[in-house]
């Protein structure tokens, strides 16, 4: 009988190891990127397109994007590097190869006020698009780390 007693003790322990085991890979699933989360290239250029119209429509800052609106060359490039620069900062495979965020605004005098209006414009883009708050949050959160190399340049 002790025997029998232990056999099911073992059985027991085996079982358990073997359910905590699947438990632990399952919670191991990695995180989908950021780029997943907001559904990818064509889910940001979607964003960037109404963007890209906000900014357009938005007399606070359109005067500093007068150049590219007027040259659909300059416009393409434009939302392409915007596209790209999204997509890789949120871990897509795009890659951006525009200038250097100090390089690219120097001597634009671009104030608090000017990148304030900006990210406004984003935002309203975000929601047009009903991006969840953790994601729109993560993603104002990768880009605000540029504003230092683009206000007051």
């Amino acid at each position: 009988m002790k025997k029998m007693y232990f056999s099911w003790g073992v059985f027991l322990m085996a079982g358990t190891l073997m359910f905590s085991a699947c438990k632990n890979e399952e919670t191991a699933v990695p995180t989908p990127t950021l780029y997943a989360r907001l559904g990818g290239n064509s889910a940001i250029s979607a964003v960037v397109d109404q963007f890209i119209a906000n900014v357009a429509a938005d007399t606070r800052i359109n005067a500093f994007f007068a150049a590219a609106a007027s040259d659909q060359a300059r416009l393409t490039k434009l939302r392409n590097n915007l596209i790209n620069q999204i997509g890789e900062a949120t871990g897509g495979s795009e890659k951006y190869t525009g200038l250097d965020m100090k390089t690219a605004h120097k001597g634009m005098k671009i104030t608090d006020a000017h990148f304030t209006a900006l990210v406004e414009d984003l935002v309203a883009s975000l929601d047009k698009y009903k991006v969840g708050n953790t994601e729109k949050t993560e993603l104002l959160t990768a880009l605000a780390a540029m504003k230092g190399d683009i206000v007051g340049q």
